[in-house]
């Protein structure tokens, strides 16, 4: 049983993990020969055997040697991603770092925010790839690709709010048989020239690079084509584990792709017309449609994947404080890691389908593809290395030692890409710093916010002496009342406001304050921690729940778990009302930020989730208190 579970995991793997790496046969060849390209490659058999030989050994150094054996050897409680690098070096780096751990952090920041530009683009240039196998079974369809794609897409968003669950369990099985297909193309194509088997050599690419080098280094703009989703293997860790992974890797996925680069080298050493869609034209005429439909599939799945990948850094960027309080469903019971993010997802959508109008072409769209994932990659192996020496003691000499070659490799594609800035590259920058301003601009804010409602709230202590000693005549009525707060040092501004203005206090009071955790989740038995505030019968009891960054916090659930027994008196939970304290910002005269930072700070707050929603609160019983503070 227990190996039938394990198969189990890496069949799901298959259908979740490798469908954006898994489609790249499809459109790296075909970019890298495009004579439409600003840099073209001649089609001339000691490129076709160069070309091939870096795809070969860039796909083993990046994807197998730096995030197969390297990078998911770090996790956050079984989680990985960049998300996960950047909790790690917040918990793990030395005191005297903490400097270099704060701009390795910034590092990380746009790095996910990169993948926000990988995942508007993935959809668009995976889906548009595929449906463009039709220009090879009937060229007069060639106009209703762009239609076709944009179809495709919106259908696939549209689903999104339905959840994964069913869908996902078909995953797998059509990834194993786009896998075995495009394996079995593969030896097909090289029995056409066999000699292509030569480009397994390591010496043709350094030979490439070494007497070409004009050349080669302008075709790793598009080689890099064949790592993206490398990020992926790594990101959905946590789901599906090291071990799995690894193991579809290894034994499927990679020969797979391996033989699918092979057989379009010797396609196109066979006859060079073969460029204009080596993928395709491996298959024998009767099995193109097929084809064509297959890779559909797959690429609908290659999108999900990153779709999903979205939802789960924007939650976990909320969870850390760099966007702010998302609304997030829940799509599966059994499943927590399947998620929805609604404004995500329409976002995603508009972005998406903007592309496909605006660049019509998967060939046009690689240029601007690459530049995220050399920079993520980039991003990754920095932060890596780092963590190896801060969390394992690895002597300095031997990061020196590993570091400099990877990164030397991670940064000559980054230079590449960087020569097709102006014909698309720029776009993938625009979208990551664009979303790197917010998340930063965020941060700041709410810490500045944060400073203020600490001024203002003043310390609880005080204010519950102040209470206890009937300074001034309070009101107690009975019933309990629950108010949300940031912390256990400070006054609520719900419960100041209730009693300098209402002079009234309910009987039982419980303040409640949620911290996040550096971990993907806490167990229900840790999840929350009471303290009596120094008085154990003036009725008041402070509440801490704790969450980790991919959970989403149910307030009355957390508070169920409460043992009666360690309360002021009982709670009446199925009674009880709900006081929320509400900021309305604005722009203020102080130099606290520039006000262009003030003025996104505000508008990005118009997105935050509503805050009985988010926290689980019924609506019927929650009061909301506002207060307004000035940036």
């Amino acid at each position: 049983m227990a190996d039938t579970a394990r198969w189990a995991l890496v069949v799901g793997a298959l259908g979740v993990v490798f469908g954006d790496i898994g489609t790249s046969p499809i459109y790296t060849l075909q970019t890298v020969f495009d004579p439409g390209d600003p840099h073209p490659v001649p089609v001339r058999a000691d490129n076709v055997f160069g070309v091939v030989s870096l795809v070969f050994w860039s796909v083993v150094i990046i994807v197998t040697v730096t995030y197969v054996l390297l990078a998911m050897r770090v996790d956050n409680d079984g989680e990985g991603g960049i998300m996960a690098l950047i909790t790690l070096i917040r918990r793990w780096s030395a005191p005297g770092e903490r400097r270099i751990a704060a701009w390795l952090t910034a590092l990380g920041i746009l790095g996910a925010a990169l993948f926000f530009g990988d995942s508007m683009i993935t959809p668009a240039i995976s889906v548009l790839s595929a449906i463009e196998g039709v220009e090879v079974v009937q060229p007069s369809l060639k106009d209703l690709v762009v239609p076709l794609t944009a179809c495709v897409i919106s259908a696939l968003f549209l689903v999104q709010r339905r959840g994964t669950a069913v869908v996902g369990r078909m995953f797998g099985p059509v990834m194993f048989i786009w896998f075995t297909t495009i394996a079995a193309l593969g030896v097909a194509g090289i029995t056409r020239h066999p000699a292509i088997l030569r480009a397994l050599s390591p010496t043709y690419a350094l030979g490439f690079l070494g007497h070409h080098f004009g050349t080669a280094f302008f075709a790793l703009a598009a080689i890099v084509l064949s790592v993206t989703g490398a990020e992926a293997l790594y990101a959905d860790m946590g789901h599906f584990g090291r071990r799995s992974i690894t193991r579809a890797w290894l034994l499927l996925v990679f020969p797979a792709c391996a033989l699918s680069y092979l057989g379009q080298g010797a396609l196109i050493l066979d006859d060079p017309a073969h460029i204009s869609s080596p993928f395709f034209l491996l298959a024998p005429g009767w099995a193109r449609l097929p084809l064509v439909l297959l890779a559909t599939a797959a690429t609908v799945i290659a999108s999900q994947a990153v779709i999903t990948g979205a939802y789960s850094v924007a939650a976990q960027a909320a969870q850390l404080g760099y966007l702010p309080r998302l609304r997030i469903v829940h799509t599966s019971e059994s499943t927590i890691g399947q998620i929805y993010v609604p404004w995500i997802n329409w976002l995603l959508l508009v972005s998406v389908l903007t592309l496909v109008f605006a660049f019509r072409s998967s060939t046009a769209l690689a240029f601007a593809f690459g530049m995220a994932v050399t920079a993520t990659i980039t991003i990754t192996t920095l932060l890596f290395f780092y963590l190896a020496h801060a969390r394992w003691h690895v002597p300095r000499w031997m990061i020196a030692l590993g570091v400099t070659p990877l990164v030397s490799l991670d940064l000559l594609f980054v230079a590449a890409n960087l020569t097709k800035l102006l014909h698309g590259a720029w776009l993938p920058l625009l979208i990551g710093l664009t979303a790197f301003t917010i998340m930063t601009t965020w941060e700041r804010g709410r810490a500045l916010v944060s400073a203020e409602r600490l001024r203002r709230e003043g310390p609880l202590p005080q204010f519950i002496a102040e209470i206890a000693t009937g300074t001034a005549p309070i009101t107690r009525v009975p019933g309990t009342a629950i108010f949300l707060n940031r912390g256990k040092h400070t006054v609520p501004l719900a419960l100041r406001a209730n009693i300098e203005h209402n002079h009234v206090r309910h009987e039982h009071i419980v303040i409640v304050s949620i911290r996040t955790e550096p971990m993907p989740r806490v167990h229900d038995a840790d999840r929350v921690a009471l303290d009596h505030l120094g008085v154990d019968d003036d009725g008041i009891t402070h509440v801490t729940a704790r969450y980790g960054y991919m959970e989403t916090p149910d307030i009355p659930a957390a508070l169920a778990l409460v043992d009666p027994g360690d309360t002021e008196g009982p709670l009446d939970l199925d009674h009880a009302t709900y006081f929320l304290s509400t900021i309305e910002l604005r722009r203020g005269p102080a130099p606290t930020m520039a006000l262009w930072r003030k003025r996104l700070f505000i508008a990005t707050s118009y997105i935050t989730a509503d805050a009985a929603d988010h926290f689980g609160l019924p609506r019927d019983r929650t009061i909301i208190i506002g207060s307004k503070i000035e940036l």
